[in-house]
């Protein structure tokens, strides 16, 4: 029997939740069932549960992935300008969001996943891990433009962190929601607000 590959699992793990992505967002968490994920993957009962046990584990790896890029997409951002100021990194954030959400319509799964998350403890807590983590990545970005002088140290870098974190799940319900145009000008007003220290 010839060996099975990680890259040919790895490709078979992401054409099925290519494939259950597509389900949930046609028909929601709750509607889809697994035969529909076997029959949208086009793959047999088997070798979809040696990937997934269930539908819950699909959501929580859907919903992981999403974060992950997000996590990112951070990371990214500020890496390539590292002097650039905080509005400028938080709309070059939604901009990219925007980009994905257009290709794989991530605004959609993350507002299905948030509802879920209010049901099923298990994702909830895989939820608060996550921002959790996306919360401790800026704030380090934020204590970077602190140690700078682009932001005030009146107000901690945690504190900072959280506000400018609750603009993404705005940004994303709009998305979800259809408004992309007139979300347009959302990046250029943030970096407007939060100007580099320079030209403030």
């Amino acid at each position: 029997m010839p060996k099975v590959t990680q890259e040919y699992m790895d490709a078979r793990r992401a054409q099925i939740l290519d494939a259950a992505r597509r389900c949930f967002l046609r028909d929601g968490f709750h509607s889809t069932s697994m035969q529909d994920l076997f029959a949208e993957s086009g793959l047999s009962a088997g070798a979809v549960y040696r990937h997934f046990a269930s539908k819950n584990e699909m959501i929580t790896a859907i919903v992981e992935e999403n974060m992950r890029d997000v996590l990112a997409m951070v990371n990214a951002v500020a890496g390539d300008r590292p002097g650039g100021s905080i509005g400028a990194l938080v709309a070059d954030v939604l901009d990219i969001v925007k980009s994905k959400s257009a290709e794989q319509d991530v605004a959609g799964l993350a507002v299905l996943a948030w509802s879920e998350s209010l049901r099923n403890p298990l994702l909830a807590r895989q939820f608060e891990d996550l921002m959790t983590r996306m919360g401790l990545a800026f704030t380090e970005v934020i204590r970077e433009h602190q140690r700078n002088g682009s932001l005030t140290r009146e107000v901690s870098a945690e504190a900072i962190a959280a506000t400018f974190l609750c603009i993404l799940p705005g940004y994303l319900l709009r998305l979800a929601m259809g408004d992309s145009e007139a979300l347009g000008a959302v990046p250029d007003a943030l970096r407007a607000m939060w100007p580099d220290a320079q030209t403030s």
